[in-house]
C-alpha cells in the first residue's frame, strides 16, 4: 500500500507526484492546459499524457486535489459516483477549479478501474471554524440557499505546515496555537488551535483575505456596485478584474514578488507601495488572529514567497514586539525549514516549507486503508 500518485488539477495546469511511501519517484507539471499554445488541449488530455508515461505498476491509490468540497466533505472521500456526483454540484462554488479536479478524477477512474481514487478537498480542514467565523452577516435564508458562508482554501498546506510547525518546535500538535501564513501568488492566513482551523482568510471564495499575485483580497462590497453602476462593467468583467489583474499586477503590472521586491529596491514607487500594501494587510491578520487564539506559539510562512522573500516576512511582522513576536535579521536570511526568532522569544516565528502534495498522498493512504 506504498505506491499513491497524487494529482493536482488547476485552472490551467496539472501537477503531479508519484511517491513510494513517502519518496518521490516521479513528478512534474503540465503548463498552460486550454490555453492557445499550451502544453495541452484540455485537463484530460493532459492527465492521460501522464499516465501514459509513469510506470504505475504496484499502484495503490490515486489521491485528487479537489478544491472546492462546500458543506458536504469534511474530510478526504473515497470517489464513486455519488461522490462524483456531489463535487459536480458544487462547480458554482468553484466555477474555475472543480471542473478541471473533476476532470482528472473521470480519466484515471477510467484508465485505473481497479485503483481506488480518493478526493482530497482544500475546505476540508476548515470544517472545524466555528460557526462565528463561519457566518456572513447576510440574510440566513439567502445564505443558505445559496452555500453563502466561509468555507476557506488551502487546506493542506496549512494542515501540513501547522503539523510540521510542532514537529520542528518538538511541541505537541494537540497543545500548538499557530498562525500559518501561506504566501504564494494565491495567498491565506489561517488561526490553528490544537490542530484545529479556527480562523482563516480566504472566505466563500479564494478570492477574500490578502493580497495576492493577481486577486484583491478583502475589499469593500460596495465597489463591486460602483463598477457596474458608474463603469458599467458586466459581472463577468468585474470577476476578470478582482480575480486576474488585481493584487500586486494590478498595483504594479507584475505579480511576481520577486520582481516587485527589486523594483522597490531600485526605488519604483508603485512597487513601494504594492509591498506596504501587501504587507500592511498581513500585518492586521496576525494581530486579528492573535486576539483570536488567545495565546500564539508561532507564527509561521510557507508557499513561494512566504519562503523566499525574507523582506516580507520582516515587513509583515514590524511592530508586533509587544506581542512576542520578533525576527532575528540574520536567521531570517537563512534556507530550509527553521526558526528565524532571537532565542528566547515568547512567540516562534518558523519558516517551513509546504508540501501539499506529501499532504493529499498520507490521507489518501489513509483513506484506503481505513483509518
Amino acid at each position: 500500500m506504498s505506491r499513491v500518485l497524487v494529482l493536482n488539477c488547476g485552472s490551467s495546469s496539472v501537477k503531479y507526484r508519484l511517491y513510494d511511501g513517502e519518496q518521490t519517484l516521479d513528478h512534474g507539471t503540465i503548463e498552460r492546459v486550454g490555453e492557445p499554445g499550451g502544453d495541452a488541449g484540455d485537463h484530460g488530455t493532459a492527465v492521460r499524457r501522464i499516465l501514459a508515461r509513469l510506470d504505475l505498476a504496484g499502484l495503490a491509490a490515486v489521491g485528487h486535489r479537489v478544491v472546492h468540497g462546500g458543506r458536504r466533505f469534511s474530510a478526504p472521500a473515497l470517489v464513486d459516483d455519488a461522490v462524483l456526483a456531489a463535487i459536480e454540484d458544487l462547480v458554482p462554488l468553484a466555477p474555475l477549479h472543480n471542473p478541471a479536479n473533476l476532470a482528472g478524477i473521470r480519466v484515471a477512474r477510467a484508465a485505473l478501474p481497479d485503483v481506488p481514487q480518493v478526493a482530497v478537498f482544500d475546505t476540508a480542514f476548515h470544517h472545524t471554524l466555528p460557526e462565528a467565523a463561519a457566518t456572513y452577516a447576510i440574510d440566513l435564508a439567502t445564505a443558505r440557499r445559496y452555500g453563502i458562508r466561509r468555507y476557506g482554501f488551502h487546506g493542506t498546506s496549512h494542515a501540513y505546515v501547522s503539523r510540521r510547525t510542532a514537529e520542528l518546535l518538538g511541541r505537541p500538535y494537540a497543545e500548538l496555537n499557530v498562525i500559518t501564513l501561506h504566501l504564494g501568488n494565491g495567498a491565506s492566513a489561517c488561526a490553528v488551535a490544537g490542530g484545529r482551523s479556527v480562523a482563516t482568510s480566504m472566505g466563500m471564495s479564494p478570492l477574500e483575505g490578502l493580497v495576492m499575485g493577481t486577486r484583491s483580497g478583502d475589499l469593500d462590497p460596495a465597489v463591486v456596485f460602483h463598477l457596474r453602476r458608474e463603469g458599467e462593467l458586466t459581472v463577468d468583467q468585474i470577476d476578470d478584474l478582482l480575480n486576474h489583474r488585481s493584487g500586486l499586477l494590478g498595483l504594479t503590472g507584475v505579480n511576481d514578488m520577486r520582481e516587485v521586491l527589486a523594483r522597490r529596491d531600485a526605488g519604483d514607487p508603485a512597487a513601494t507601495l504594492a509591498f506596504d500594501v501587501y504587507c500592511r494587510r498581513i500585518t492586521g491578520y496576525v494581530g486579528a488572529y492573535y486576539a483570536l487564539l488567545g495565546r500564539v506559539d508561532a507564527v509561521t510562512f510557507t508557499a513561494g514567497v512566504g519562503e523566499r522573500a525574507a523582506p516580507v516576512r520582516a515587513a509583515a511582522l514590524a511592530g508586533l514586539d509587544r506581542l512576542g513576536i520578533r525576527i532575528d535579521p540574520g536567521r531570517n536570511e537563512g534556507t530550509g525549514d527553521r526558526v528565524v526568532s532571537p532565542d528566547g522569544a515568547e512567540v516562534a516565528v518558523c519558516v517551513i516549507t509546504t508540501d501539499e502534495e506529501l499532504e493529499i498522498a498520507r490521507e489518501t493512504r489513509a483513506v484506503v486503508s481505513g483509518r
